[in-house]
Protein backbone atom coordinates (compact mmCIF):
# COMPACT_ATOMS: atom_id res chain seq x y z
CA UNK A 1 0.00 0.00 0.00
CA UNK A 2 1.12 3.53 -0.80
CA UNK A 3 -0.24 6.76 0.62
CA UNK A 4 -0.57 9.16 -2.30
CA UNK A 5 -0.58 12.71 -0.96
CA UNK A 6 -2.21 15.28 -3.23
CA UNK A 7 -1.74 19.00 -2.61
CA UNK A 8 -2.95 21.76 -4.89
CA UNK A 9 -3.08 25.53 -5.13
CA UNK A 10 -4.79 27.47 -7.88
CA UNK A 11 -1.89 29.75 -8.85
CA UNK A 12 1.88 29.79 -8.67
CA UNK A 13 1.58 32.77 -6.29
CA UNK A 14 0.01 30.45 -3.72
CA UNK A 15 1.99 27.90 -1.74
CA UNK A 16 0.72 24.47 -2.73
CA UNK A 17 3.17 22.81 -0.33
CA UNK A 18 1.83 24.77 2.67
CA UNK A 19 0.18 21.68 4.21
CA UNK A 20 2.55 19.06 2.82
CA UNK A 21 4.68 18.52 5.95
CA UNK A 22 1.57 17.98 8.09
CA UNK A 23 0.13 15.54 5.55
CA UNK A 24 3.39 13.58 5.39
CA UNK A 25 3.32 13.24 9.19
CA UNK A 26 -0.38 12.32 9.05
CA UNK A 27 0.30 9.67 6.38
CA UNK A 28 2.51 7.65 8.74
CA UNK A 29 -0.68 6.52 10.53
CA UNK A 30 -1.27 4.30 7.51
CA UNK A 31 2.13 3.50 6.05
CA UNK A 32 5.67 4.87 5.90
CA UNK A 33 5.55 4.58 2.10
CA UNK A 34 4.16 7.77 0.57
CA UNK A 35 4.38 9.68 -2.72
CA UNK A 36 3.75 13.40 -3.06
CA UNK A 37 1.80 15.00 -5.92
CA UNK A 38 1.99 18.80 -5.94
CA UNK A 39 0.45 21.12 -8.49
CA UNK A 40 -0.62 24.67 -9.17
CA UNK A 41 -3.85 24.20 -11.08
CA UNK A 42 -7.46 25.25 -10.64
CA UNK A 43 -9.66 22.85 -8.71
CA UNK A 44 -12.45 23.74 -11.15
CA UNK A 45 -10.68 21.71 -13.84
CA UNK A 46 -11.27 17.97 -13.99
CA UNK A 47 -8.11 17.14 -15.91
CA UNK A 48 -5.04 18.23 -13.95
CA UNK A 49 -1.53 16.90 -14.67
CA UNK A 50 -0.47 15.86 -11.14
CA UNK A 51 -3.88 14.39 -10.30
CA UNK A 52 -3.87 12.46 -13.58
CA UNK A 53 -0.39 11.13 -12.73
CA UNK A 54 -1.57 10.10 -9.25
CA UNK A 55 -4.49 8.18 -10.74
CA UNK A 56 -2.19 6.56 -13.30
CA UNK A 57 0.30 5.50 -10.60
CA UNK A 58 -2.31 4.33 -8.08
CA UNK A 59 -2.86 0.69 -7.28
CA UNK A 60 -5.74 -1.14 -5.62
CA UNK A 61 -5.75 -0.46 -1.87
CA UNK A 62 -3.66 2.73 -1.99
CA UNK A 63 -4.78 5.80 -0.05
CA UNK A 64 -5.45 9.18 -1.63
CA UNK A 65 -4.73 11.69 1.13
CA UNK A 66 -5.83 15.32 0.84
CA UNK A 67 -5.93 18.14 3.37
CA UNK A 68 -9.54 19.04 2.61
CA UNK A 69 -12.12 18.29 -0.05
CA UNK A 70 -11.69 21.71 -1.69
CA UNK A 71 -8.04 20.88 -2.41
CA UNK A 72 -9.29 17.89 -4.42
CA UNK A 73 -12.30 19.49 -6.06
CA UNK A 74 -14.13 22.69 -6.83
CA UNK A 75 -15.77 20.86 -9.71
CA UNK A 76 -19.35 20.85 -10.92
CA UNK A 77 -21.41 17.94 -9.63
CA UNK A 78 -21.13 16.12 -12.95
CA UNK A 79 -17.33 16.48 -13.11
CA UNK A 80 -16.98 15.53 -9.44
CA UNK A 81 -19.00 12.38 -10.13
CA UNK A 82 -16.50 11.53 -12.91
CA UNK A 83 -13.55 12.12 -10.57
CA UNK A 84 -15.09 10.00 -7.81
CA UNK A 85 -15.64 7.20 -10.31
CA UNK A 86 -12.00 7.40 -11.44
CA UNK A 87 -10.88 7.18 -7.80
CA UNK A 88 -13.21 4.23 -7.20
CA UNK A 89 -12.10 2.45 -10.40
CA UNK A 90 -8.47 2.62 -9.23
CA UNK A 91 -9.44 1.12 -5.86
CA UNK A 92 -8.22 4.16 -3.92
CA UNK A 93 -9.45 4.95 -0.44
CA UNK A 94 -10.00 8.69 0.00
CA UNK A 95 -8.78 10.08 3.33
CA UNK A 96 -9.47 13.74 4.05
CA UNK A 97 -7.30 15.07 6.88
CA UNK A 98 -9.88 17.56 8.12
CA UNK A 99 -12.75 15.02 7.93
CA UNK A 100 -12.16 12.55 10.81
CA UNK A 101 -14.85 10.10 9.70
CA UNK A 102 -12.61 9.20 6.72
CA UNK A 103 -9.62 8.31 8.91
CA UNK A 104 -10.66 4.80 9.93
CA UNK A 105 -12.20 1.78 8.25
CA UNK A 106 -14.81 -0.31 10.01
CA UNK A 107 -16.25 -3.62 8.93
CA UNK A 108 -19.85 -4.80 8.98
CA UNK A 109 -22.86 -2.56 9.38
CA UNK A 110 -20.86 0.20 11.10
CA UNK A 111 -18.48 0.32 8.14
CA UNK A 112 -21.36 0.43 5.67
CA UNK A 113 -23.02 3.29 7.55
CA UNK A 114 -19.71 5.16 7.82
CA UNK A 115 -19.11 4.81 4.06
CA UNK A 116 -22.56 6.26 3.31
CA UNK A 117 -21.97 9.14 5.74
CA UNK A 118 -18.51 9.83 4.27
CA UNK A 119 -19.86 9.81 0.72
CA UNK A 120 -22.57 12.30 1.72
CA UNK A 121 -20.14 14.52 3.61
CA UNK A 122 -17.59 14.51 0.79
CA UNK A 123 -20.31 15.34 -1.76
CA UNK A 124 -21.60 18.13 0.47
CA UNK A 125 -18.13 19.58 1.04
CA UNK A 126 -17.33 19.41 -2.69
CA UNK A 127 -20.57 21.23 -3.49
CA UNK A 128 -19.81 23.86 -0.86
CA UNK A 129 -16.30 24.35 -2.31
CA UNK A 130 -17.78 24.86 -5.78
CA UNK A 131 -20.39 27.31 -4.47
CA UNK A 132 -17.74 29.19 -2.49
CA UNK A 133 -15.62 29.51 -5.62
CA UNK A 134 -18.62 30.71 -7.66
CA UNK A 135 -19.57 33.27 -5.00
CA UNK A 136 -16.00 34.55 -4.80
CA UNK A 137 -15.87 35.07 -8.57
CA UNK A 138 -19.23 36.87 -8.50
CA UNK A 139 -18.07 39.17 -5.66
CA UNK A 140 -14.92 40.03 -7.62
CA UNK A 141 -17.02 40.87 -10.70
CA UNK A 142 -19.37 43.02 -8.60
CA UNK A 143 -16.47 44.78 -6.92
CA UNK A 144 -14.85 45.56 -10.25
CA UNK A 145 -18.14 46.79 -11.69
CA UNK A 146 -18.79 49.01 -8.64
CA UNK A 147 -15.29 50.47 -8.84
CA UNK A 148 -15.84 51.54 -12.43
CA UNK A 149 -13.08 49.28 -13.72
CA UNK A 150 -13.51 48.39 -17.36
CA UNK A 151 -11.27 45.66 -18.75
CA UNK A 152 -9.53 46.92 -21.85
CA UNK A 153 -8.16 43.63 -23.05
CA UNK A 154 -4.71 43.00 -24.38
CA UNK A 155 -3.07 45.95 -26.11
CA UNK A 156 -2.00 45.44 -29.69
CA UNK A 157 1.74 45.15 -30.31
CA UNK A 158 2.00 47.89 -32.92
CA UNK A 159 5.64 47.10 -33.73
CA UNK A 160 4.73 43.51 -34.64
CA UNK A 161 1.64 44.65 -36.53
CA UNK A 162 3.70 47.10 -38.57
CA UNK A 163 6.25 44.38 -39.32
CA UNK A 164 3.46 42.03 -40.49
CA UNK A 165 2.15 44.71 -42.88
CA UNK A 166 5.66 45.45 -44.13
CA UNK A 167 6.45 41.78 -44.87
CA UNK A 168 3.04 41.25 -46.48
CA UNK A 169 3.57 44.22 -48.82
CA UNK A 170 6.76 42.58 -50.11
CA UNK A 171 4.50 39.81 -51.42
CA UNK A 172 7.22 37.14 -51.33
CA UNK A 173 6.24 35.22 -48.17
CA UNK A 174 3.28 33.07 -47.22
CA UNK A 175 1.19 34.12 -44.25
CA UNK A 176 2.69 31.23 -42.28
CA UNK A 177 6.21 32.46 -43.07
CA UNK A 178 5.26 36.00 -42.03
CA UNK A 179 3.86 34.68 -38.75
CA UNK A 180 7.04 32.72 -38.06
CA UNK A 181 9.29 35.68 -38.95
CA UNK A 182 7.39 38.05 -36.65
CA UNK A 183 6.84 35.54 -33.86
CA UNK A 184 3.04 35.51 -33.87
CA UNK A 185 0.31 33.07 -34.76
CA UNK A 186 -1.06 32.82 -38.28
CA UNK A 187 -4.45 34.02 -37.01
CA UNK A 188 -2.80 37.28 -35.91
CA UNK A 189 -1.36 37.78 -39.39
CA UNK A 190 -4.79 37.32 -40.98
CA UNK A 191 -6.44 39.62 -38.42
CA UNK A 192 -3.86 42.42 -38.87
CA UNK A 193 -4.03 42.23 -42.67
CA UNK A 194 -7.83 42.22 -42.61
CA UNK A 195 -7.89 45.33 -40.42
CA UNK A 196 -5.47 47.27 -42.63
Amino acid sequence: MTVRIYVRASTKDQDATRALADLVTFSTRYDDNHVEYVEHFSGTKLDRPALAQLLKDAEQGDILLVESVDRLSRLSQDDFAILKQRIKDKGLRLVVADLPTTHTVSDGMTGDILRVINDMLIDLLATMAKLDNDKRRERIKQGLANSGYKPTGKKANTAKHNRIKELARQNNMTKEEVAKAVGVGVATVYRVLKQS
